[in-house]
């Protein structure tokens, strides 16, 4: 590796350095040459980076990525070895001093401004600004956009989960086996905290970001042990006192108590899986957390319980959670309810929350509070519903008040539509762990951010398209958010550079950029001008947050959106709107453009 490529590595260092110029595409690359060999290095341009639908159906997104594209700019340098490929896969008639030219290529001229990281934004308002010499600007293209599209995508999904899930749920982030690749899996941990959640199962992303890191054990843990002789180490330290106890004994012992309170036998639970949550709580005594629907017995018999834990249970609707992609249910029939008193969904906790209280009750006389219990399977409203009315049962039994409030996690391929339901039949799910429709965006799987040229040395450029959707809106703009009287965002205006911004309290004439007839006035009570300078003169001008800060802007930046704006179904659109002299500014460009028809 030569002294340019090691200074460049220690660089990159600071960012995924997988995230370089060569990360671009080819075409990139040979526009730069067209626009060198035609004299256009002093050409200064100006590029918007927007997308021009929200995501999921709904009216909003989350700005994520700018971050990362500030580590790029400042690391924006081709090394030796870059260039030596480049001079062996382009055409042999690419003249030598261009790549001399790239070679000392930074981004010391670009100026780039964008709207604050974790904000909520909307489309054809361009989330960057671009400003700099022609050549450089337009090298920066593609990566600008991977670096912003699937990280604002993410942030907004999660943000979404975080809205149908609630404040006072925990939100897990088990993506990384289900993700699109290394990279994808540490850009979804990161975005997925941003957008709101509390906590990944993704250790590298834990130790780069700062995140906190969950998780439980795999089914395969309780699946290794047989008999309670795979219990290899029976010895706990009290947590207190520092006497030795056998968890085994006490585990047995307090496995028949149980059996006995919610009339479940001994003989019809595991001892595989009774040795592997003792193993799991010597090892884990602290932070006991267990996987309890790993075997599936016979059906529940819940004639034991109180009354008040029997209606809650009967009365309880059974919808199967395991929604498909149009998030359609299949109900159980109350009959099975009446005729069984139970569905046989809740098989699969039989054994594994009988072996569960046992050990929770067991760690609870050395010393330590069990935290909880986690179902990957089945019914998990009803499940949880379930698993709740043991937990208060055994708590009234044992004059144990903590015991009711364990935490029950839920896993089992959720999306924002199963939450949803989950929300309507009342579950007791106090956490869920999201992967595979988090982490791949299942329901769009791309945000679609573009990056157009809309100046050129000053002169505006408009791109055209039969599609009026596709049509750019050209020059040099600022953006501002204009707030209603109730304090809630009404409106983003963009208007021409030149204008003078908005005042409070003074009347604003609003136009839809190309419906004529679609135009108000606003009166706005406060004005947000929602460009900074974030990159110039070859320096970041404002250090980006810290991460934890971005997640707090995500939450206040939504809390400014009316309630329907958010919601899931039949969301309002939120509006985006042009000051007048923008409106005429682009239809007279439009119509210099635009060329005239013939007929015959």
């Amino acid at each position: 590796m030569s002294s340019d490529d090691l200074i460049c590595s220690k660089k990159m260092a600071r960012q995924n350095g997988i995230v370089q110029p060569l990360l671009t595409d080819l075409y990139q690359i040979t526009m730069a040459y067209a626009y060198w060999k035609s004299g256009k290095v002093n050409d200064v341009a100006v590029f918007d980076l927007f997308f021009r639908t929200n995501p999921f159906q709904g009216e909003f997104t989350i700005f994520a990525g700018l971050e990362e594209c500030l580590k790029f700019l400042e690391n924006f340098h081709y090394s030796d070895s870059d260039i030596e490929y480049l001079t062996q896969t382009l055409p042999d008639n690419i003249e030598p001093e261009f790549f001399a030219y790239l070679k000392d290529l930074t981004c010391k001229d670009i100026k780039l401004s964008a709207i604050e990281e974790g904000s909520v934004v909307f489309p054809r308002v361009p989330l960057l600004r671009v400003e700099g010499p022609l050549i450089t600007a337009q090298l920066l293209e593609t990566t600008l956009l991977t670096l912003v599209n699937f990280a604002s995508l993410m942030a907004t999904n999660a943000a979404r989960y975080r809205m149908v899930a609630g404040k006072h749920v925990s939100l897990l982030e088990f993506g990384l086996r289900r993700a699109q690749g290394p990279d994808g899996g540490l850009s979804a941990s990161k975005y997925a905290y941003i957008g709101g959640f509390d906590g990944t199962s993704n250790v590298l992303a834990g130790k780069m970001f700062n995140i906190p890191v969950k998780g439980t054990h795999a089914h395969s843990f309780v699946t290794s042990f047989s008999t309670l002789d795979d219990v290899s180490s029976v010895a706990l330290k009290h947590a207190q006192t520092q006497e030795p106890c056998n968890l085994l004994e006490l585990a047995s012992e307090w496995r028949k108590k149980v059996s006995s309170v919610i009339d479940i036998s001994p003989e019809e639970a595991s001892d595989g899986e009774l040795a592997a949550l003792i193993s799991y709580a010597i090892a884990f005594p602290s932070g006991f957390m267990a996987l309890v629907d790993t075997y599936d017995v016979k059906r529940y018999n819940f004639q034991g319980l109180p009354s008040r834990h029997r209606q809650r249970i009967n009365g309880h609707t059974g919808y199967n959670s395991n929604c498909g992609t149009n998030g359609s249910r299949v109900q159980i029939s109350p009959s099975i309810h009446s005729t069984y008193g139970y569905s046989t969904v809740e098989r699969t906790l039989r054994s594994g929350l009988l072996n569960f209280c046992a050990v929770a009750l067991a760690l609870n006389d050395c010393g330590y509070r069990a935290l909880g219990i986690r179902i990957d399977s089945g019914d998990l409203a009803y499940l949880s519903v379930l698993a709740r009315a043991t937990f208060e049962q055994i708590a009234d039994a044992f004059e144990l008040p903590w015991f009711c409030k364990l935490t029950i996690v839920a896993s089992n391929d959720i999306n924002e539509e199963t939450i949803l339901s989950l929300n309507e039949q009342g579950h007791k799910i106090d956490s869920f762990g999201i992967g595979t429709h988090l982490v791949t965006c299942q329901r769009q799987p791309a945000l679609g951010c573009v990056y157009k040229l809309v100046e050129i040395n000053s002169q505006p450029r408009i791109k055209l398209s039969q599609d009026v959707g596709k049509v750019t809106i050209p020059g040099h703009k600022e953006a501002y958010r204009l707030f209603g009287a109730d304090g809630h965002a009404l409106i983003d205006l963009l208007q021409r550079s030149s204008e003078p911004a908005p005042e409070v309290g003074q009347k604003v004439l609003c136009r839809h950029p190309f419906q004529e007839s679609k135009r108000a006035y606003v009166i706005p009570s406060k004005v947000e001008h929602l460009y900074k300078v974030y990159w110039q003169d070859g320096r970041v001008c404002i250090k980006p947050k810290p991460l934890l800060e971005v997640r707090e802007r995500v939450q206040s930046s939504l809390r400014t959106l009316r309630q329907d704006i958010k919601r899931s179904l039949n969301p309002t659109p939120y509006k985006v709107a042009v000051s007048d002299d923008l409106y005429n500014f682009i239809h007279d460009l439009w119509l210099q453009n635009a060329p005239i028809g013939e007929l015959s």
